[in-house]
């Protein structure tokens, strides 16, 4: 298993309320980045989308620790098995840290393509989790 770690954000809301957000797909598109991914569909627990250049990418919801932790892990045609974490740590009312980790199963091949997309990726979803308006 390969690990990809965002770096830590600062949100200004409770980690709540994030959390009942991010929990529900049919929200989470709203802080999905647009230009780094096309294709977006919701059904709430699950989502599938395209991230170029990995391709067509799902993921379904797995596990909730309200309002600490939501676990997402690939679904249907993934180019590679893998876990994403949002972990959400309460500092303050108004001050909740956000990180996101992914644990990726690639081939060596796979794994030298992936590695920067994934890492920015990780970068771009963590800073537009922690700057959205909740």
């Amino acid at each position: 298993m390969t690990t990809f770690e965002s770096d830590i954000k600062k949100a200004n809301y409770p980690a709540e309320i994030m959390f009942n957000f991010l929990a529900d797909f049919n929200h989470f598109g709203e802080v999905i980045p647009k230009d780094k991914i096309s294709n977006w569909q919701s059904f709430g627990d699950s989502c599938r989308f395209t991230i170029d250049p990995v391709g067509e990418v799902g993921l379904r919801i797995v596990e909730k620790e309200s309002p600490k932790v939501i676990k997402y892990t690939a679904e249907g045609k993934t180019p590679f098995n893998f876990f994403l974490w949002i972990q959400l740590v309460q500092k303050a009312e108004d001050d909740t840290r956000v990180k996101l980790t992914i644990k990726a199963d690639m081939n060596p091949m796979i794994k030298m393509m992936a590695s920067k997309p994934i890492k920015k990726f990780l970068e771009v979803l963590s800073d537009a989790i922690a700057n959205h308006k909740y």
